[in-house]
């Protein structure tokens, strides 16, 4: 692969990258934009705080796991490679630590339903 290609592979990396993690994110987030039952969970601080953050991480983790690869090994094949399993474990890793905040649908108890408090 000549170098003109190489830097175009770097950044079809990044694209994907951040388009990945921004889906594997979405499903995640959807409680929070779109609040629940009615609107009692909505918290739209996830789109303008951790959106970009998701995309920006997403775009520069295989994009310097391509660099770092390619300019030590000079093997783009392998550089991809490293790229797309440090993505595909970025994603893991995103998918299984970042939550967002759910409180309880119902919370019952005395002042649930009516019941005299």
């Amino acid at each position: 692969m000549d170098q003109p290609n190489q830097g175009s592979a770097g950044c079809l990396l990044a694209v994907a990258g951040a388009a990945i993690a921004t889906l594997a994110w979405a499903p995640l987030a959807r409680v929070s934009v779109t609040g629940g039952f009615e609107q009692s969970r909505r918290d739209l601080s996830v789109l303008y705080v951790d959106l970009p953050l998701i995309a920006l991480g997403g775009a520069l983790l295989p994009l310097l796991v391509w660099v770092l690869v390619l300019r030590r090994l000079h093997r783009p094949w392998l550089a991809f490679a490293a790229a797309a399993v440090s993505l595909a474990l970025g994603v893991w890793g995103l998918t299984l630590w970042w939550e967002p905040y759910q409180q309880p649908e119902f919370l019952g108890g005395a002042s649930w339903a009516g019941a005299p408090g």
